[in-house]
């Protein structure tokens, strides 16, 4: 049996590579791997320089890393921003069809409403009906 697709598969097949990559990068860098694997290698970057014997690629006060870091931020800052406008793009499909269901449960909500008091009025109609043919009997 096949599966339906929900809005979100229909939604990522819309998707082109370079926002698969913006998701995938802003899922990563907000992750705490993320954060434990960066800090391990700038404790790592720090001490290897404050210890280094014989050639020191980034003496303190560690202007390179401050480089390093600038250029992170300059490249992180607008993905992480296009991966959000793309959840709130995600946030309004998602209202749109809940709200698209909800609309249709209420249509077959009154539907079957007003099929139930069809059926009630028929049976009180049926009752009375009966209730006559005793009357008429006696």
């Amino acid at each position: 049996m096949l599966a339906r697709k929900n809005w979100h598969d229909k939604h990522f097949e819309t998707l082109g590579f370079g926002s698969r990559l913006a998701d995938a990068v802003a899922k990563s860098m907000g992750s705490w791997k993320f954060i434990i694997v960066q800090t391990i290698l700038v404790v790592l970057w720090m001490t290897l320089n404050l210890i280094a014997f014989t050639k020191h690629w980034d003496v303190y006060p560690f202007i390179l890393l401050n480089l390093v870091f600038s250029t992170q931020a300059a490249y992180a800052a607008p993905i992480i921003m296009m991966a959000q406008n793309r959840q709130n793009e995600r946030d309004r499909t998602q209202a749109q069809a809940d709200y698209q269901t909800n609309v249709d449960a209420k249509l077959e909500i009154e539907a079957l409403t007003r099929k139930l008091n069809s059926i009630e009025v028929d049976k009180l109609d049926k009752i009375i009906r009966m209730l006559e043919q005793l009357e008429k009997q006696t």
